[in-house]
């Protein structure tokens, strides 16, 4: 039984199956087989951040057919489409996510991708979120993502274009010009950048 992060070996290779047995406090993440530790509790900044972007649209989506999570949630990837836990090595929990598909969730979280992924960044994570997330998330067909980097206020836009490649949209930054940012994917849904990052 691993009830101690440090029992894993961080080389070796788990999968969701494994995932489910662990019984620590800590917060992880696995790509492609290789744990990801998560950064201690999100900062009071991160928090406000995460609430500012979640609170429009969630409000947009009240009552419609897409459902808007929040981390904790796990979101899993089986390899192929390949069914049972055995079968996934890719669990992660984004910051904020949408999903359209009702037959994507489950009482476990979703399974293969959001049609929205929103991932706020911090000193420990950027890397992961700017390379290996945006390499899966680009794979597995998530529509849009979003990096946000709340130390420089600047949000990063990526939308999925129809080769199942992502094309940068925008660095969008607080103190430019841009007073909104557009979710492209729902195009009536604009997100103020002076509320985002308000504190």
């Amino acid at each position: 039984m691993i009830t101690n992060i440090d029992q894993l070996d961080l080389n070796g290779t788990y999968s969701y199956a494994d995932y489910l047995k662990w019984q620590f406090d800590d917060f992880v993440e696995i790509i492609k087989g290789k744990v990801y530790k998560m950064s201690p509790a999100p900062t009071r900044y991160h928090q406000d951040i995460s609430r500012e972007i979640e609170r429009p649209i969630a409000n947009y989506f009240y009552k419609k057919t897409c459902k808007v999570y929040s981390a904790p949630f796990d979101v899993r990837f089986p390899i192929n489409g390949e069914e049972g836990e055995n079968a996934i090595y890719t669990v992660v929990q984004p910051d904020i996510c949408v999903i359209c598909d009702y037959k994507k969730l489950d009482d476990k979280g979703c399974l293969v991708a959001p049609d929205l992924i929103i991932e706020i960044a911090s000193p420990s994570t950027a890397k992961k979120d700017l390379n290996e997330k945006f390499n899966l998330y680009e794979s597995a067909g998530v529509r849009e993502y979003w990096v946000v980097l709340p130390k420089d206020r600047v949000i990063i836009v990526h939308l999925l274009n129809d080769k199942g490649v992502y094309e940068l949209i925008g660095n969008f930054e607080k103190n430019a010009e841009t007073l909104t940012i557009k979710v492209n994917i729902f195009p009536d849904l604009e997100l103020i950048m002076e509320d985002i990052f308000s504190i």
